[in-house]
């Protein structure tokens, strides 16, 4: 059977802090791939985690080692291709590969850019992390679903969840990945771009019936298009997000409001973008994410005004 003893990380956004302080406490082998502008920068500045500093081993793109077991993604989906080329020393044909990037889209872009056959088709749900600069903080760490596509318990599978026992990280084996991937999708389309708009954290749409009926109105559309992709998605499934949504931070908020505050670009295009790109393809009617799109990026357009 495989063990993971190496791992390395790449992208400390608020997931990948939560999930990397619990492998730096660990025994592992655990380093975080940077440049050395942000080494410098994190190094300078501090890291907090629930106002715990941490001081991560960090490692350059550029520096040659021996492969890491497992490799785990946690950047943003516009970052992703920087770091498919920052981790290249890190990735050989045994590494086990975990992307929790939002979307549907990044583990093909892994598989093309290293051909790698050990990724793991994965997704962090119900955390509840906020990020300010260099600093993380959260009630929840939610947990990490993850499978293989044919939902077979491989080695590979079975490697990562010994690794999760090991270090405290929450998981759950998914059953259907592709269902399961298309549900956390359908969330990010819903949850994250309509918070984004009205500026809402968590206790907004637990306390305002009519902001919350525009995320499920936005999740529909995929529920729509997932019954013509065959991941199917139900109205069960839409129904699945509220008792959810009531257990977070009603003061939390989502990746892409914090995005939104923070002056950064979105994953607008990774979300509507794709829903649209996903109505033309199959013929589907989606009004409410290409005016959530056109909405999401004229914020963007006007923040960069303000620059």
């Amino acid at each position: 059977m495989k063990t993971i003893n190496k791992v390395t990380l790449v992208g400390l956004g608020a997931i990948g802090m939560a999930y990397g302080s619990l492998l730096h406490d660990s025994r592992k082998e655990f380093q975080v791939v940077a440049n050395e502008e942000r080494i410098k920068r994190y190094q300078e500045k501090g890291i907090l985690i629930n106002n715990q500093p941490y001081h991560f081993h960090f490692i350059t793109p550029e520096v040659k080692t021996e492969p890491a077991d497992l490799v785990i993604f946690a950047v943003k989906n516009a970052e992703l291709k920087q770091a498919i080329n920052d981790v290249k020393h890190h990735i050989g044909p045994d590494t086990i590969i975990l992307s929790l990037l939002n979307g549907i889209s990044s583990e093909e872009e892994i598989y093309a850019a290293y051909k790698n056959e050990h990724i793991l088709y994965s997704m962090s749900v119900e955390i509840d992390a906020l990020r300010t600069n260099n600093e993380v903080r959260f009630t929840t760490r939610g947990r990490i679903e993850y499978g293989e596509m044919d939902n077979t318990m491989s080695e590979d599978v079975l490697a990562v969840k010994e690794l999760f026992e090991e270090v405290g990280i929450d998981y759950e084996i998914s059953r259907n990945i592709s269902h399961t991937m298309w549900w956390k999708f359908m969330i990010n389309v819903g949850i994250n771009q309509t918070s984004a708009v009205l500026k809402a954290s968590y206790g907004i749409f637990q306390s305002l019936p009519i902001a919350y009926e525009w995320v499920e109105a936005a999740m529909r559309e995929v529920v729509t298009l997932s019954e013509k992709a065959g991941t199917g998605l139900t109205e069960t499934d839409v129904k699945k997000f509220w008792p959810i949504l009531n257990k977070l931070s009603p003061d939390g908020k989502t990746s892409m409001l914090q995005d939104v505050e923070a002056g950064r670009k979105t994953e607008v295009d990774y979300f509507a973008g794709k829903v649209c790109e996903l109505g033309k393809k199959y013929g589907v009617a989606t009004p409410i994410n290409e005016q959530l799109y056109k909405m999401i990026r004229i914020i963007e357009e006007m923040t960069q005004l303000k620059q």
